[in-house]
C-alpha cells in the first residue's frame, strides 16, 4: 500500500477542499495534502487505489511522533465520520473509540514487544469506535490491520494499515457465539452451557456445604403434539413450558435446554426434602394451565427425574446421567411424575457389567470373534437335516464360548445389535458359498429388519453369489413383526423378491399371530418353543399347536417346532403335521460345521423347502 501512502509533507490548506484526486482527502489545518504526482506514478497505481475504493477499505498512515493522520479519500463514507478533520490526529481518533474496547491500535502498536527487522510488523484488531462522538447511539465495528515500523530512536515511528466496517460480520459472530451457548427457541442457555452451570454448582455446593440439585424436565408425549399438530404446534408447547417452569424458579437457579423436549434445572441450596417440594411445583406449574397454540388448545404436563448433589454426582457428567436414569423410572411409572434418584448396588453392577460386555463385543466385532454355530433343522417324517440354523457366538480371548443371550440384550439395548447382524450376515454368506449343498436361516433384530443398509448388503452379496438366496432363510420374530406390519411386510417382500425365504420365529409368542399372520407373506413359521417343550404334559399347548399347525397349512406355510428334547412330543408334533424339528433331540448347536461329520443332509430333501 505504499504508492498510496507517499504524502507531501510541506502542502496543507486553510480550507476544506475537495478530493485531489490521489487518494486523499485535503482538510483544513496541517493535515498533510496528497501529492497526486507522488501517490499515483503510473496507471497501476491507479488501479490498485480503485481497488481499495471499491472494496470499501480505508487506508491511512499513522506518524507517531507528531501523531499526525493521512486517511485515503474514502474515510468519512466508510466509517461514517461527517468530518474528516475530527480524526486528523491519533488522539481524537481515540476520542471516538468505544472505552469498553478489549484493544487499541495505540497500545497495540506502542507497547508491542516485538522487533522490526525491516519488513515491520503485522497487527490486526477490531474495535468499536463511535463515528458521530461518544455521546451518540450510533456505533460501528472496524477492523484495523497494518504494520508499524521503527524509527530512530527504536520506537513505532509509523504505521500503514487499512481500516474496514465490519458490522455485518461482527453481526454474523455475534449470533454464531449466541447459538453456541444459547437454544433459539426458547432462549435458554444450552446443554453445554448448562454443563458448566451445574459443574460450578456442584463445586460451591462443596465449597460452601450446601446442598443442591439437578433436574431433568421432560414434555410427556410430545411425539404425539407432533403427529397431530405438526412440529411448529409443538415448538409452541416446548416454548409456553419452558415460560411455565422459568416462571417458578428462584432468583439464583439456572434453566437450559436439555434436549429436544427436556429441560435441565439447577437447583442452588436445595435439600433432598427440597427437591419433592420444587418438583410438585413444577408439575403443577405445567400441568394446570392449558397451552394456547395456533392449532388450539394442548394440554401438556411433564415428567421429571432428579438428583441431590454432590451426595449422589460429583461431576456434571455423572449428575446428568443419573438425573436420566431417575427420568426414565419417572417416565415408567406414568405422566405428570417425578422420581428422585437414589442409589442401589444392584443397578450399579448391572449397569457396569454391561459397560463391559459393550466393549467385550465392540473388541470381538473388531478381532473377528463373532463366530456362528449351527444347529440342524431336521425333516419330521425322516429325521434328515433340512437346513442349520446360525445361532451366535462370542469367542473370549482366552477361547471360551459365550451364547449369544448372554450379551445381545446389552448389544440391543446400546444400538449395536445391527453391527452384529451386518457380521453374521457376512459370516453366512462365506458358509453358503463354500459349502454348495448346505441351507442356512439367520435370526435378525428389528432394529435390523429397518436397515435398508442391511438390506443393500445382502443384496450386495445375492448379486456376487447368485446362488445363495435360494439356500438362505431369514428369520424375524413375531413380536417384531407385529410392531409395525405395514415395514415390516416391506421388508419381506424386499427379501423374498431377492430369492430368499423368510421365517417368523418364536410364533405365538405375539398373541394376535391368527389375525396378521395373513399378512405377512412368509414361507414358514417357528413354533415358541414354550409351547413344544413337554408338550405330552400339556393338553392346553396341544390345542395350541395343533390349531397353530393347521392354521399354517391353510396358508400352504411349513411348520417348525422348536425345543423338541423328547421323542414322545417329537411324535405328537409328528402327528399334528408338523414339517421340521429343532431341539437338543436331534442336535446342539456347534461352531464346527456338522455337515462335515456325515450330517450332510439330503440335497432333494433340502430343495423340498
Amino acid at each position: 500500500m505504499d504508492f498510496l501512502l507517499k504524502q507531501n509533507a510541506d502542502a496543507t490548506l486553510e480550507t476544506p477542499s475537495a478530493t485531489d484526486g490521489a487518494g486523499f482527502v485535503a482538510t483544513s489545518g496541517s493535515m498533510p495534502v496528497v501529492d497526486a504526482t507522488a501517490m499515483n506514478p503510473n496507471a497501476a497505481g491507479d488501479r490498485f487505489r480503485q481497488a481499495v475504493l471499491a472494496v470499501e477499505q480505508v487506508v491511512y498512515e499513522w506518524e507517531v511522533g507528531s501523531d499526525c493522520l493521512t486517511w485515503s479519500e474514502n474515510a468519512g463514507k466508510v466509517l461514517g465520520i461527517p468530518n474528516i478533520t475530527a480524526i486528523d490526529t491519533g488522539k481524537r481518533f481515540a476520542n471516538l473509540l468505544d472505552p469498553a474496547n478489549p484493544e487499541n491500535r495505540y497500545d497495540t502498536v506502542t507497547a508491542s514487544g516485538e522487533v522490526d527487522e525491516g519488513a515491520g510488523v503485522l497487527f490486526q484488531l477490531k474495535y468499536r469506535i463511535y463515528p458521530r462522538g461518544r455521546d451518540t447511539d450510533v456505533t460501528a465495528w472496524i477492523e484495523d490491520s497494518g504494520r508499524w515500523y521503527v524509527g530512530p530512536d527504536g520506537g513505532p515511528a509509523k504505521v500503514v494499515g487499512v481500516l474496514r466496517n465490519v458490522d455485518k460480520l461482527h453481526e454474523r459472530e455475534e449470533a454464531l457465539k449466541y447459538l453456541s451457548s444459547y437454544d433459539q427457541l426458547t432462549g435458554l442457555i444450552n446443554r453445554a452451557k448448562l454443563a458448566d452451570e451445574l459443574q460450578q454448582a456442584i463445586v460451591d455446593s462443596e465449597t460452601f456445604q450446601m446442598p443442591c440439585a439437578f433436574m431433568l424436565v421432560a414434555v410427556d408425549n410430545l411425539a404425539m403434539v407432533n403427529d397431530a399438530y405438526g412440529f411448529d404446534v409443538a415448538d409452541q408447547v416446548i416454548a409456553a413450558v419452558c415460560k411455565r417452569l422459568g416462571g417458578v424458579l428462584r432468583g439464583g437457579d439456572a434453566m437450559g435446554r436439555y434436549a429436544g423436549n427436556k429441560f435441565g434445572i439447577v437447583l442452588a441450596s436445595c435439600s433432598e426434602t427440597d427437591i419433592q417440594v420444587a418438583a410438585q411445583r413444577l408439575l403443577r406449574a405445567v400441568r394446570d394451565t392449558v397451552t394456547e397454540t395456533a392449532a388450539g388448545p394442548v394440554s401438556a404436563t411433564v415428567s421429571i427425574g432428579g438428583v441431590s448433589l454432590p451426595r449422589h454426582a460429583r461431576t456434571a457428567d455423572e449428575a446428568m446421567v443419573r438425573a436420566e436414569e431417575a427420568l426414565d423410572r419417572a417416565k415408567a411409572k406414568h405422566r405428570d411424575s417425578f422420581v428422585a434418584y437414589k442409589h442401589s448396588q444392584k443397578r450399579e453392577s448391572v449397569r457396569k457389567r454391561n459397560i463391559m460386555l459393550a466393549d467385550e463385543i465392540i473388541s470381538a466385532l473388531n478381532t473377528r470373534r463373532l463366530a456362528i454355530a449351527y444347529q440342524p433343522i431336521v425333516r419330521a417324517d425322516t429325521k434328515e437335516p433340512a437346513l442349520y440354523e446360525c445361532l451366535l457366538r462370542l469367542l473370549t480371548p482366552e477361547n471360551e464360548v459365550v451364547s449369544a443371550g448372554h450379551f445381545i440384550p446389552v448389544a440391543e439395548q446400546l444400538g449395536l445389535v445391527r453391527l452384529i447382524d451386518h457380521r453374521v450376515l457376512e459370516l453366512a454368506v462365506e458358509t453358503l458359498e463354500q459349502f454348495k449343498h448346505v441351507r442356512l436361516s439367520l435370526n435378525i433384530s428389528g432394529m435390523t429388519a429397518a436397515d435398508p443398509r442391511w438390506l443393500a448388503n445382502l443384496s450386495a452379496y445375492i448379486g456376487a453369489h447368485r446362488d445363495v438366496a435360494e439356500r438362505l432363510t431369514v428369520e424375524i420374530t413375531e413380536t417384531v413383526a407385529l410392531q409395525d406390519l405395514e415395514e415390516i411386510s416391506q421388508f419381506i417382500s424386499t427379501v423374498r423378491d431377492m430369492g430368499c425365504l423368510v421365517a417368523i420365529d418364536d410364533f405365538g409368542a405375539g398373541y394376535t399371530s391368527f389375525r396378521n399372520l395373513k399378512t405377512l407373506d412368509v414361507d414358514m413359521v417357528k413354533l415358541d418353543g414354550s409351547f413344544c417343550e413337554k408338550l405330552v404334559d400339556n393338553p392346553d399347548n396341544q390345542f395350541f399347536v395343533r390349531t397353530l399347525t393347521d392354521l399354517a397349512k391353510n396358508f400352504n406355510l411349513k411348520t417348525v417346532a422348536e425345543w423338541v428334547e423328547d421323542e414322545a412330543d417329537a411324535e405328537l408334533l409328528r402327528s399334528f403335521g408338523i414339517d421340521y424339528f429343532q431341539g437338543f433331540l436331534y442336535g446342539a448347536a456347534e461352531i464346527q460345521t456338522p455337515w462335515q461329520n456325515g450330517a450332510t443332509g439330503d440335497p432333494s430333501q433340502l430343495a423340498a423347502l
